[in-house]
């Protein structure tokens, strides 16, 4: 058998980690151990398979090498007492077949939505939870997580460490969760997945470090729907993420400044990710249960399907929008849902939906920036300068500061 390309190996290990990860993790129930198991599997995996040639079942290949490089080295420490019982470990499963028999059973989803889980579990922090779940599930360096979040290696590591002290601490149980849990979990899991997404969202530079985070969140999507095929609002998820990162090349302009969706240059949206995500959304609907991913991907593809700015379905945004405010009362749905009412009734009719969130989203940017988009159109201008300039001091970014800076250019004044 011919010997596989390097490249060719990081990917299977990568494609590997979840399913692998999550079996360790049962057999462990310990995170430090679990990873370090892997991340041995993972070192034998790149001596051996170059020579030898990949093995039929990476997964099985990979648990059955890490579990038992982590039980020597445990044995030889003489630290068995965080082991499970010997019959979760019993030898008897240590041949390839019969462990990629196992891994074929229908629960093994149960152990990577456990993962997942864990990385998402309530008591950590979102940022945390973030971090955890591109360490553990994806497998990023500490370093390439580290600048993501624009922070030290150590304060990074920190932060993990203190993730794992906390889910120890919680003693997270790792029985197999029923159906209602299972279902808890799973919209557990699409918020975390939904987190990582944002984090990258905002980067203005495509290239980098932060803005890979989509990439990333995109694909811990298309995990969780390989596991989960038949539920609406990953579905939902996965078509949101694919239509707004579709616009990912025209949502900036020079020197990083944010260009609003309608001056964008549409012909440098994604086409291929707009058509899966609309296949995935139409697939979606048919379940009959809509969910807020698929709200909020309803939405985004009404956007797509404009071919000019003119075009778009402003009333059927308008009303998804209120699908979403009637499924939980949201300030940031209601501020969304008033630039569609401003395209429709004028921007008084949105100020007027707006005014009474000001105590809800003071410190909120983008209620600012709306406000004072607002009131310029309104002709309002000193009220707009002054949404402006406090828009402008609670900025996340450079690039939105410089944003709101062209509207004050533009009233000639701050």
């Amino acid at each position: 058998m011919a010997a596989p390309e390097p490249d060719w190996i990081e990917a299977r290990l990568v494609a590997a980690r979840p399913r692998a990860m999550a079996a360790l993790l049962r057999y462990f129930r310990d995170l430090d151990l679990a990873e370090e198991a892997f991340q041995e599997a993972s070192l034998r995996a790149l001596r051996s398979w170059p020579k030898n040639g990949p093995p039929r079942d990476a997964e099985g290949w990979l648990i059955l090498v890490g579990r038992n490089a982590a039980l020597d080295r445990v044995r030889k420490d003489a630290r068995l007492s965080g082991l499970p019982d010997d019959a979760a470990i019993s030898d008897r499963e240590d041949v390839e077949p019969e462990m990629a028999e196992r891994l074929d059973a229908a629960d093994y989803r149960d152990d990577i939505l456990r993962l997942l889980f864990i990385c998402c579990h309530p008591d950590l922090p979102a940022t945390q939870q973030v971090a955890l779940a591109l360490r553990i599930v994806s497998g990023l360096p500490l370093a390439r997580i580290a600048r993501a979040f624009l922070v030290g290696e150590r304060a990074m590591e920190q932060r993990l460490t203190r993730a794992k002290a906390r889910i120890r601490s919680a003693e997270v149980p790792f029985e197999t969760p029923g159906p209602a849990e299972r279902a808890e979990r799973l919209g557990a899991v699409a918020a975390m997945i939904y987190l990582i997404f944002n984090e990258g969202y905002t980067d203005a530079d495509p290239a980098s470090e932060r803005a890979e985070l989509c990439d990333e969140a995109i694909r811990l999507a298309r995990l969780t729907l390989r596991m989960f095929p038949a539920e609406p609002e990953v579905m939902g998820l996965l078509a949101l993420m694919l239509l707004q990162h579709s616009r990912q090349k025209a949502r900036f302009g020079e020197g990083g400044l944010p260009i609003l969706l309608d001056d964008q240059d549409r012909g440098l949206w994604n086409g291929a990710m707009i058509a899966e995500a609309l296949a995935l959304l139409d697939k979606a609907m048919r379940h009959l249960a809509p969910g807020p991913y698929q709200i909020q991907a309803a939405i985004a593809a009404l956007h797509a399907r404009a071919r000019h700015p003119e075009a778009t379905d402003w009333a059927g945004i308008n009303a998804l929008y209120r699908a979403l405010e009637r499924r939980g009362a949201s300030p940031v749905v209601t501020l969304n849902r008033a630039v569609a009412v401003s395209k429709l009734e004028g921007p008084e009719a949105a100020l007027a939906l707006i005014e009474p969130l000001a105590g809800a989203l003071d410190g909120y940017f983008y209620f600012h920036g709306v406000r004072g988009a607002l009131l310029e159109r309104l002709g309002r201008r000193e009220e707009a300068r002054t949404a402006f300039g406090r828009a402008i001091a609670l900025a996340g970014t450079a690039a939105e500061a410089a944003h709101i800076r062209q509207h004050l250019d533009r009233l000639g004044g701050g």
